[in-house]
């Protein structure tokens, strides 16, 4: 039996592996993570849940693995929006090309996608999907 919580709606928010964080940190340079918590935070500078996201003002450079559930395409419109208002954007997020939000937004940025599917922090497999980098920077 599968006890890999990727393969429910235990959770929707899995800590970036930290290899593909530290390959893009030495590409952009993270300034602010959008979207963490004390456990899993990738930057010095970072909102948690309780800090909402979603309501303050994303700048500099930022990294985002959002939560991967329903709420994810409100995550990508404010990644979007941001790198519209001067930042710039990199966001971790399962490869759902069939999804209103992919192409409301992912396809407005430069998207590379990860060959083979990734081992999140904290799960026992390897994710059920596949994931990309989707970079916002206008």
């Amino acid at each position: 039996m599968i006890n890999s919580g990727l393969f429910s709606s235990i959770r929707d928010n899995w800590e970036t592996p930290q290899g593909v964080f530290d390959e893009l940190d030495e590409e952009f340079g993270f300034d602010l993570d959008v979207c963490a918590d004390e456990g899993n935070a990738k930057c010095e500078r970072y909102y948690t849940e309780a800090e909402d996201g979603l309501g303050k003002k994303w700048e500099g450079v930022c990294w985002m693995n959002p939560p991967y559930g329903r709420v994810i395409g409100l995550w990508m419109r404010k990644a979007y929006e941001s790198a519209l208002g001067g930042a710039t954007v990199v966001c971790l997020v399962p490869s759902r090309t069939d999804t209103r939000w992919w192409h409301d937004y992912c396809m407005k940025g430069e998207v590379r996608f990860i060959k083979g599917r990734l081992k999140f922090g904290g799960a026992v497999n390897s994710a059920p999907f596949p994931s990309a980098v989707v970079i916002f920077k206008f």
